[in-house]
């Protein structure tokens, strides 16, 4: 028997994950104990304590979150079910309705957003990954009215085009801005497809910008012209994990995966190109630079990681409970330089010019995947894990 095999072997009667890396290099392993039931006390810096405690387990590879107005909770699972926790408690049964996913690799359903006026139409928007019958799939919003537990009336408003057979970036999210518009990404492709984000009449590896029935807004970019898709609002993206509005300027934010490295940051402008895969500050995934690092006529992001955190959720904290965060931003972090087991929050600080001056790395000791961060209405933070189960987490300070 192999060295390897029995090593694999040995790691496994210990309950440690072996995973192979990417670029043919050695297997990567690393311990993680079975997350308990908490609550967890945790030292942060600048004098901050944080009490974490679970809000609710059980999720399968929980995706998103959205809070309704009576304090609920919805929570999407990327192999395609819409939960509802309320009072810390998650209901056993799923929310009816929700459309067919494609739950393929990391692709399946992912953001949930209420619209502005949700309390009156009762609108929730959902993007997913659907298939078709020849194994394609395309990234899609739908949009249902929810009644008690059941979606109704659920329609796709806007498929993404072209449809692919899944390999490269699946993400999607969705935001509405301070204008009303609805802002959505779909992920560049890989492979065949690498260089999505620069073809401008598809709508792969671009932010677009809708009308909350998914039709496009007649002030968009680049309306009129026919070598660019009506929807695209800004284009050059790799695969983005968050998208948010910031709560302080009103502007648009997008976290976005790099490949070995790259991962960003940045604040999202009308008809700007963002540069993937022509500039990048990461390397591939076999080692090489993957491009330039900037180039006339390509936006730069406002913060970056070498090597890759596989950033996802984002948050900017406007809180009144934790105020030596306050106006820091929050990112989710799947995992730290390609090893697996090694997820776990990053805060970021600026000065008043908006120039990062420190960072700190949050919640190590736990190595979840954090997927999705999230201030609630409370004013306390809110952690998804990515995992299978995973749970809801909540940040609270130690007095």
């Amino acid at each position: 028997m192999r060295a390897g095999m029995i090593l694999a072997l040995v790691l496994a009667s210990l309950g440690i994950t072996l995973a192979q890396g990417r670029g043919g290099g050695p297997p990567l392993a690393i311990p993680r104990a079975g997350f308990g039931d908490g609550p967890w006390t945790v030292e942060a810096a600048e004098g901050v304590k944080i009490r974490m405690s679970v809000v609710t387990k059980g999720l399968a590879n929980p995706w998103s979150l959205a809070w309704l107005p009576d304090g609920g909770i919805l929570i999407t699972e990327r192999p395609g079910r819409l939960r509802l926790v309320k009072n810390g408690v998650l209901d056993p049964t799923p929310i009816n309705g929700v459309p067919v996913v494609k739950a393929q690799r990391l692709s399946g359903l992912m953001d949930v957003a209420l619209h502005p006026r949700f309390a009156e139409n009762r609108f929730v928007y959902l993007t997913y990954n659907k298939g078709r019958d020849d194994g394609m799939m395309a990234t899609v919003l739908a949009r249902g009215r929810l009644e008690g537990m059941v979606l109704k009336d659920v329609k796709d408003l806007f498929v993404a085009e072209p449809w692919w057979d899944g390999a490269g970036g699946s993400a999607s999210r969705i935001v509405f801005g301070r204008d009303g518009m609805l802002y959505m990404t779909a992920g560049s492709g890989g492979g065949a497809n690498f260089g999505q984000g620069q073809v401008t009449n598809i709508h792969k590896g671009k932010i677009m910008r809708l009308r909350d029935d998914g039709t496009v807004p007649p002030d968009n970019p680049f309306v009129g012209r026919s070598e660019f898709k009506p929807e695209i609002y800004s284009w050059g993206h790799r695969n983005s994990l968050a998208l948010i509005v910031h709560p302080g300027t009103g502007e648009l934010w997008n976290s976005e995966n790099g490949p070995n490295g790259g991962d960003e940051i940045n604040i999202i402008k009308a008809g700007k190109n963002y540069g993937w895969p022509t500039v990048s500050m990461g390397r591939s995934y076999e080692g090489p630079w993957q491009g330039k690092f900037e180039k006339d006529g390509m936006e730069g992001p406002l913060v970056y990681w070498m090597p890759a955190i596989a950033a996802s959720g984002l948050m900017v904290y406007t809180g009144d409970k934790f105020p030596a965060w306050r106006n820091n931003a929050f990112v989710g972090a799947m995992r730290y330089g390609e090893i697996p087991n090694t997820g776990h929050l990053q805060r970021i600080v600026f000065n008043e010019k908006m120039d990062e001056i420190r960072r700190e790395m949050l919640l190590t000791e736990f190595r979840q995947r954090v997927r999705d961060v999230r201030q609630g209405p409370d004013g306390f933070v809110y952690l998804l894990t990515e995992e299978n189960p995973g749970a809801l987490l909540k940040l609270e300070p130690v007095q």
